[in-house]
Protein backbone atom coordinates (compact mmCIF):
# COMPACT_ATOMS: atom_id res chain seq x y z
CA UNK A 1 0.00 0.00 0.00
CA UNK A 2 1.15 3.51 -0.91
CA UNK A 3 1.75 5.75 1.67
CA UNK A 4 -1.26 7.95 1.41
CA UNK A 5 -3.42 4.55 1.27
CA UNK A 6 -1.62 3.89 4.65
CA UNK A 7 -2.65 7.25 6.27
CA UNK A 8 -5.95 6.90 4.59
CA UNK A 9 -6.00 2.77 6.16
CA UNK A 10 -5.34 4.17 9.61
CA UNK A 11 -7.97 6.81 9.35
CA UNK A 12 -10.43 4.66 8.01
CA UNK A 13 -9.38 2.09 11.18
CA UNK A 14 -10.52 4.82 13.44
CA UNK A 15 -12.98 6.18 12.55
CA UNK A 16 -14.60 3.82 9.71
CA UNK A 17 -15.49 4.20 6.47
CA UNK A 18 -14.85 7.90 4.94
CA UNK A 19 -16.67 10.57 2.23
CA UNK A 20 -14.77 9.82 -0.77
CA UNK A 21 -14.35 13.73 -0.72
CA UNK A 22 -11.65 13.47 2.39
CA UNK A 23 -9.86 10.20 0.13
CA UNK A 24 -9.61 12.21 -2.42
CA UNK A 25 -7.97 15.22 -0.09
CA UNK A 26 -5.46 12.89 1.41
CA UNK A 27 -4.62 11.22 -1.64
CA UNK A 28 -4.28 14.73 -3.81
CA UNK A 29 -2.97 16.87 -1.03
CA UNK A 30 -1.56 14.77 2.20
CA UNK A 31 1.51 17.52 2.80
CA UNK A 32 4.13 14.84 2.21
CA UNK A 33 2.01 11.86 0.29
CA UNK A 34 -0.22 13.64 -1.66
CA UNK A 35 -0.28 13.45 -5.69
CA UNK A 36 0.91 16.95 -5.97
CA UNK A 37 2.45 17.26 -2.93
CA UNK A 38 5.74 14.45 -3.62
CA UNK A 39 7.66 16.73 -5.20
CA UNK A 40 7.83 14.51 -8.43
CA UNK A 41 7.21 17.01 -11.64
CA UNK A 42 3.42 14.77 -12.68
CA UNK A 43 3.31 17.01 -15.66
CA UNK A 44 4.16 16.66 -19.31
CA UNK A 45 5.94 14.04 -21.39
CA UNK A 46 7.56 11.65 -18.56
CA UNK A 47 4.86 12.96 -15.73
CA UNK A 48 0.73 11.27 -15.99
CA UNK A 49 -0.45 14.29 -18.13
CA UNK A 50 -0.56 17.79 -20.16
CA UNK A 51 -2.56 20.27 -19.31
CA UNK A 52 -2.65 23.18 -21.73
CA UNK A 53 -0.54 25.72 -19.52
CA UNK A 54 2.60 23.01 -20.60
CA UNK A 55 1.50 24.21 -24.55
CA UNK A 56 3.84 26.98 -24.29
CA UNK A 57 4.59 29.98 -25.07
CA UNK A 58 1.36 29.60 -27.47
CA UNK A 59 -1.17 28.91 -24.73
CA UNK A 60 0.51 32.02 -22.40
CA UNK A 61 0.17 34.13 -25.02
CA UNK A 62 -2.94 34.10 -26.46
CA UNK A 63 -4.34 33.64 -22.76
CA UNK A 64 -2.50 36.79 -22.22
CA UNK A 65 -4.06 38.62 -25.54
CA UNK A 66 -7.47 37.58 -24.17
CA UNK A 67 -7.13 39.09 -20.86
CA UNK A 68 -5.64 42.11 -22.52
CA UNK A 69 -8.80 42.42 -24.32
CA UNK A 70 -10.74 42.36 -21.00
CA UNK A 71 -8.39 45.00 -19.73
CA UNK A 72 -9.15 47.11 -22.72
CA UNK A 73 -12.97 46.64 -22.10
CA UNK A 74 -12.64 47.90 -18.43
CA UNK A 75 -11.24 50.98 -19.72
CA UNK A 76 -7.21 49.95 -19.09
CA UNK A 77 -7.63 50.59 -15.23
CA UNK A 78 -4.50 51.59 -13.68
CA UNK A 79 -4.87 49.18 -10.79
CA UNK A 80 -5.15 45.75 -13.19
CA UNK A 81 -4.66 42.60 -11.57
CA UNK A 82 -4.38 38.83 -12.85
CA UNK A 83 -4.76 36.16 -9.96
CA UNK A 84 -4.48 32.93 -11.20
CA UNK A 85 -5.63 30.17 -9.14
CA UNK A 86 -4.04 26.83 -9.21
CA UNK A 87 -1.01 28.42 -9.75
CA UNK A 88 1.31 25.29 -9.36
CA UNK A 89 4.37 26.11 -11.00
CA UNK A 90 3.73 29.62 -12.39
CA UNK A 91 4.13 28.93 -15.82
CA UNK A 92 1.46 31.47 -16.27
CA UNK A 93 3.77 34.20 -14.77
CA UNK A 94 5.74 35.43 -17.70
CA UNK A 95 2.77 35.62 -19.85
CA UNK A 96 0.64 38.03 -17.14
CA UNK A 97 3.90 39.91 -16.58
CA UNK A 98 2.67 43.20 -17.88
CA UNK A 99 0.47 43.41 -14.94
CA UNK A 100 -0.14 42.93 -11.22
CA UNK A 101 -0.15 39.06 -11.16
CA UNK A 102 -0.92 37.22 -8.15
CA UNK A 103 -0.65 33.43 -7.66
CA UNK A 104 -2.81 31.13 -5.74
CA UNK A 105 -3.26 27.39 -4.65
CA UNK A 106 -4.54 25.52 -2.54
CA UNK A 107 -2.33 25.23 -0.33
CA UNK A 108 -0.50 29.10 -0.65
CA UNK A 109 -0.98 32.45 -2.10
CA UNK A 110 -3.85 34.57 -0.83
CA UNK A 111 -6.28 36.43 -3.32
CA UNK A 112 -6.17 40.32 -2.97
CA UNK A 113 -8.56 41.34 -0.30
CA UNK A 114 -9.92 43.59 -2.96
CA UNK A 115 -9.31 44.29 -6.65
CA UNK A 116 -10.11 44.78 -9.95
CA UNK A 117 -9.39 42.52 -12.60
CA UNK A 118 -9.38 39.31 -14.19
CA UNK A 119 -9.25 35.70 -11.61
CA UNK A 120 -7.93 33.13 -13.91
CA UNK A 121 -7.62 29.18 -13.95
CA UNK A 122 -6.82 26.29 -15.91
CA UNK A 123 -7.98 23.27 -14.89
CA UNK A 124 -8.67 24.30 -11.23
CA UNK A 125 -12.01 23.08 -10.06
CA UNK A 126 -11.35 19.58 -11.80
CA UNK A 127 -9.08 18.89 -9.18
CA UNK A 128 -10.95 20.03 -6.13
CA UNK A 129 -12.16 17.18 -3.69
CA UNK A 130 -15.78 16.25 -4.32
CA UNK A 131 -18.10 13.98 -3.13
CA UNK A 132 -19.43 10.73 -4.41
CA UNK A 133 -23.36 9.32 -4.59
CA UNK A 134 -25.66 7.25 -5.78
CA UNK A 135 -29.19 7.78 -6.55
CA UNK A 136 -30.74 4.19 -4.70
CA UNK A 137 -34.48 3.21 -4.11
CA UNK A 138 -35.41 6.72 -4.22
CA UNK A 139 -32.71 8.65 -2.42
CA UNK A 140 -29.43 10.15 -3.05
CA UNK A 141 -26.60 7.87 -1.13
CA UNK A 142 -23.01 8.83 -0.06
CA UNK A 143 -20.44 7.09 -1.67
CA UNK A 144 -18.08 6.27 1.17
CA UNK A 145 -14.44 4.51 0.85
CA UNK A 146 -13.71 1.17 3.13
CA UNK A 147 -11.17 -0.87 3.81
CA UNK A 148 -10.89 -4.38 1.49
CA UNK A 149 -8.41 -6.76 1.81
CA UNK A 150 -5.05 -4.83 0.91
CA UNK A 151 -6.75 -2.10 -0.31
CA UNK A 152 -10.19 0.11 -0.52
CA UNK A 153 -13.27 -0.18 -1.30
CA UNK A 154 -17.11 1.46 -1.51
CA UNK A 155 -19.60 1.45 0.54
CA UNK A 156 -23.08 3.17 0.28
CA UNK A 157 -23.76 5.18 3.31
CA UNK A 158 -26.56 7.51 4.78
CA UNK A 159 -28.73 9.79 2.85
CA UNK A 160 -26.64 13.30 2.03
CA UNK A 161 -27.95 15.73 4.02
CA UNK A 162 -29.93 19.02 2.67
CA UNK A 163 -27.62 21.31 0.84
CA UNK A 164 -26.21 18.01 -1.19
CA UNK A 165 -29.44 17.32 -1.98
CA UNK A 166 -30.57 20.70 -3.35
CA UNK A 167 -27.51 20.87 -5.56
CA UNK A 168 -28.16 17.47 -7.07
CA UNK A 169 -31.46 18.59 -7.63
CA UNK A 170 -30.29 22.00 -9.06
CA UNK A 171 -27.24 21.25 -11.39
CA UNK A 172 -28.43 18.00 -12.41
CA UNK A 173 -31.37 16.27 -14.56
CA UNK A 174 -33.61 14.58 -11.99
CA UNK A 175 -32.18 11.38 -10.71
CA UNK A 176 -32.52 7.83 -12.05
CA UNK A 177 -32.04 4.64 -10.22
CA UNK A 178 -28.25 3.32 -9.99
CA UNK A 179 -26.81 6.87 -11.29
CA UNK A 180 -23.82 8.40 -9.73
CA UNK A 181 -22.99 12.06 -9.58
CA UNK A 182 -20.83 14.04 -7.44
CA UNK A 183 -21.14 17.41 -5.59
CA UNK A 184 -18.36 19.64 -5.32
CA UNK A 185 -19.59 22.32 -2.58
CA UNK A 186 -15.96 23.68 -2.36
CA UNK A 187 -16.41 24.54 -6.10
CA UNK A 188 -18.77 26.96 -5.28
CA UNK A 189 -17.34 28.23 -2.25
CA UNK A 190 -13.86 29.62 -4.19
CA UNK A 191 -16.71 31.08 -6.64
CA UNK A 192 -17.82 32.96 -3.74
CA UNK A 193 -14.38 33.94 -2.04
CA UNK A 194 -13.59 35.38 -6.39
CA UNK A 195 -17.04 37.07 -6.65
CA UNK A 196 -16.44 38.71 -2.77
CA UNK A 197 -12.67 39.84 -3.62
CA UNK A 198 -13.60 41.03 -7.39
CA UNK A 199 -14.71 44.63 -7.11
CA UNK A 200 -14.39 44.82 -11.20
CA UNK A 201 -13.69 42.81 -13.86
CA UNK A 202 -13.74 38.95 -14.67
CA UNK A 203 -13.58 35.15 -13.80
CA UNK A 204 -11.72 33.46 -16.89
CA UNK A 205 -12.28 29.43 -15.72
CA UNK A 206 -10.46 26.98 -18.40
CA UNK A 207 -11.86 23.44 -17.75
CA UNK A 208 -13.36 20.60 -18.59
CA UNK A 209 -17.20 19.23 -17.81
CA UNK A 210 -20.65 19.22 -18.85
CA UNK A 211 -23.86 20.99 -18.47
CA UNK A 212 -27.24 20.30 -16.90
CA UNK A 213 -28.58 19.35 -20.17
CA UNK A 214 -25.49 17.06 -20.89
CA UNK A 215 -25.12 15.20 -17.65
CA UNK A 216 -26.91 12.33 -18.98
CA UNK A 217 -24.01 11.53 -20.55
CA UNK A 218 -22.35 10.16 -17.27
CA UNK A 219 -24.42 7.72 -15.80
CA UNK A 220 -21.64 6.27 -13.93
CA UNK A 221 -20.20 9.59 -12.85
CA UNK A 222 -17.18 11.34 -14.10
CA UNK A 223 -14.55 10.38 -11.33
CA UNK A 224 -11.48 9.62 -13.53
CA UNK A 225 -7.61 8.90 -12.41
CA UNK A 226 -4.56 9.25 -14.44
CA UNK A 227 -1.51 8.40 -14.71
CA UNK A 228 1.83 7.88 -17.23
CA UNK A 229 -1.21 8.94 -19.44
CA UNK A 230 -3.46 6.63 -19.21
CA UNK A 231 -6.89 7.26 -17.92
CA UNK A 232 -8.09 4.54 -15.07
CA UNK A 233 -11.48 4.16 -13.72
CA UNK A 234 -10.48 2.78 -10.16
CA UNK A 235 -10.08 6.05 -8.10
CA UNK A 236 -9.19 3.98 -5.43
CA UNK A 237 -6.22 2.32 -5.98
CA UNK A 238 -2.70 3.70 -5.62
CA UNK A 239 -4.02 6.34 -3.73
CA UNK A 240 -1.44 9.40 -3.71
CA UNK A 241 0.46 8.08 -7.31
CA UNK A 242 -2.44 8.71 -9.30
CA UNK A 243 -4.15 12.33 -10.12
CA UNK A 244 -7.81 11.94 -9.51
CA UNK A 245 -10.41 14.68 -11.13
CA UNK A 246 -14.24 15.12 -11.26
CA UNK A 247 -15.38 16.85 -14.61
CA UNK A 248 -16.71 20.48 -13.94
CA UNK A 249 -20.38 21.16 -13.36
CA UNK A 250 -20.35 24.29 -15.05
CA UNK A 251 -24.22 24.98 -14.62
CA UNK A 252 -23.42 24.98 -10.84
CA UNK A 253 -20.57 27.48 -11.51
CA UNK A 254 -23.00 29.57 -13.91
CA UNK A 255 -25.90 29.84 -11.50
CA UNK A 256 -23.79 29.85 -8.66
CA UNK A 257 -22.13 32.83 -9.83
CA UNK A 258 -24.67 34.79 -11.03
CA UNK A 259 -26.16 34.13 -7.21
CA UNK A 260 -22.80 36.19 -6.06
CA UNK A 261 -22.95 38.99 -8.53
CA UNK A 262 -20.74 37.35 -11.43
CA UNK A 263 -22.82 37.70 -14.59
CA UNK A 264 -22.15 34.98 -17.36
CA UNK A 265 -20.76 36.72 -20.34
CA UNK A 266 -19.60 33.61 -22.60
CA UNK A 267 -19.80 30.07 -22.32
CA UNK A 268 -17.55 28.60 -25.10
CA UNK A 269 -14.74 26.56 -26.13
CA UNK A 270 -11.40 26.75 -25.30
CA UNK A 271 -10.53 26.85 -29.55
CA UNK A 272 -13.41 29.85 -29.63
CA UNK A 273 -11.44 31.44 -26.83
CA UNK A 274 -8.35 31.12 -28.48
CA UNK A 275 -9.31 32.44 -32.12
CA UNK A 276 -10.74 35.19 -30.05
CA UNK A 277 -7.68 36.28 -29.13
CA UNK A 278 -5.71 35.20 -31.90
CA UNK A 279 -7.62 36.88 -34.82
CA UNK A 280 -7.09 40.33 -34.96
CA UNK A 281 -3.40 39.29 -35.97
CA UNK A 282 -3.98 36.09 -37.83
CA UNK A 283 -2.37 34.29 -34.69
CA UNK A 284 1.52 36.70 -35.75
CA UNK A 285 2.37 37.22 -31.91
CA UNK A 286 1.56 33.52 -31.16
CA UNK A 287 3.36 31.94 -33.88
CA UNK A 288 6.52 34.39 -33.35
CA UNK A 289 6.85 34.98 -37.66
CA UNK A 290 9.85 36.35 -38.17
CA UNK A 291 11.10 36.34 -34.81
CA UNK A 292 14.29 34.66 -32.80
CA UNK A 293 14.39 30.58 -34.05
CA UNK A 294 13.31 30.73 -37.20
CA UNK A 295 11.81 28.56 -39.19
CA UNK A 296 11.88 26.29 -36.57
CA UNK A 297 10.92 28.00 -33.98
CA UNK A 298 8.08 28.92 -36.26
CA UNK A 299 6.93 24.74 -36.72
CA UNK A 300 7.21 24.32 -33.19
CA UNK A 301 4.50 27.06 -32.81
CA UNK A 302 2.45 25.86 -34.82
CA UNK A 303 2.54 22.59 -33.44
CA UNK A 304 1.36 23.92 -30.09
CA UNK A 305 -1.69 26.11 -31.76
CA UNK A 306 -2.64 22.86 -33.11
CA UNK A 307 -3.11 21.01 -30.67
CA UNK A 308 -4.82 23.71 -28.51
CA UNK A 309 -7.16 24.60 -31.27
CA UNK A 310 -8.03 20.72 -32.46
CA UNK A 311 -7.16 18.11 -29.46
CA UNK A 312 -7.48 20.37 -26.19
CA UNK A 313 -9.40 23.26 -27.65
CA UNK A 314 -12.50 20.97 -28.30
CA UNK A 315 -12.49 19.36 -25.07
CA UNK A 316 -12.10 22.17 -22.92
CA UNK A 317 -14.53 24.97 -22.18
CA UNK A 318 -14.28 28.34 -20.80
CA UNK A 319 -16.77 30.43 -18.69
CA UNK A 320 -15.97 33.80 -18.51
CA UNK A 321 -18.12 35.50 -15.94
CA UNK A 322 -18.24 39.59 -15.10
CA UNK A 323 -18.54 41.28 -12.31
CA UNK A 324 -19.96 45.01 -12.38
CA UNK A 325 -18.58 47.51 -10.12
CA UNK A 326 -21.07 47.45 -7.05
CA UNK A 327 -22.43 44.29 -8.06
CA UNK A 328 -22.97 41.69 -5.47
CA UNK A 329 -25.93 39.88 -6.53
CA UNK A 330 -28.11 41.75 -4.39
CA UNK A 331 -31.29 39.78 -3.57
CA UNK A 332 -30.22 36.87 -5.14
CA UNK A 333 -26.90 36.49 -3.28
CA UNK A 334 -29.17 36.50 -0.23
CA UNK A 335 -31.26 33.53 -1.20
CA UNK A 336 -28.21 31.65 -2.23
CA UNK A 337 -27.48 32.20 1.41
CA UNK A 338 -30.70 30.88 2.69
CA UNK A 339 -31.33 27.83 0.20
CA UNK A 340 -27.59 26.94 0.52
CA UNK A 341 -26.67 27.38 3.60
CA UNK A 342 -25.17 23.88 6.33
CA UNK A 343 -27.99 21.82 6.33
CA UNK A 344 -28.41 20.55 9.95
CA UNK A 345 -27.91 16.55 9.60
CA UNK A 346 -24.65 15.57 10.56
CA UNK A 347 -22.10 13.56 8.78
CA UNK A 348 -24.42 14.35 5.44
CA UNK A 349 -22.14 15.73 2.71
CA UNK A 350 -21.91 19.60 4.59
CA UNK A 351 -19.20 21.78 3.90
Amino acid sequence: MTAAGEALAAEIRHNGAIPFRRFMEVALYHPAHGYYRRGRDPFGKHGDFFTAEQIQPVFGILMAERIRQLYRQMGSPREFTVVELGAGRREMAEAFAEWKYVPVDLDWGAMPEKFAGVVFSNEFFDALPVDAVVYQSGAFHQQRVALADDGFAWQTGEVVGATAERYLRRYYLPPEEGRWYEVNLEALAWLERMAAALSKGYVLSVDYGFTRAESVRFPAGTLMGYRRHTAREDVLAEAGMRDITSHVNFSALEESGMACGLAKERFETLAQTLLTAGEADGFAAALGAGGAGGAAEELRRRMQLKTLLFGMGETFRVLLQKKSEGGDGGEKRKEKARTMKKAPETGALES
